[in-house]
């Protein structure tokens, strides 16, 4: 005994799909070139990062009293570019897909 499928709810799904996967393509594309920067909390290293966590530059803003204080403040500033980074691909997923209706 076959099932009975509506084609219609199937063509939408497929529609549906197919949309959803340009738009992923459009949020990857966005946070490729999305920048964050981030500067550790002494203000010595400062991060430059894009939403898809990659991290296109690192500057020197100071003069470090020790290379553990150096290393202290990359570790902190990559800490955080990371975590900017997370949050504006949060921002980004929202705004593309904030509208999206769930498929009844």
């Amino acid at each position: 005994m076959g099932r009975d499928f509506d084609e219609a709810w199937i063509d939408e799904a497929i529609e549906r799909y197919q949309r959803i996967e340009v738009r992923l393509a459009e949020l990857d594309r966005a946070a490729k070139q999305t920048e964050v920067t981030v500067r550790s909390p002494d203000g010595l290293v400062e991060v430059v990062a894009t939403a898809d966590g990659t991290i296109r530059d690192v500057h020197i803003r100071g003069q470090a009293r020790s290379t553990e204080e150096l290393s202290r403040a990359v570790r902190d500033a990559v800490t955080a570019a990371a975590d900017a980074a997370i949050w504006a691909r949060q921002k980004l997923h929202a705004e593309t897909f904030g509208a999206y209706q769930p498929l009844a």
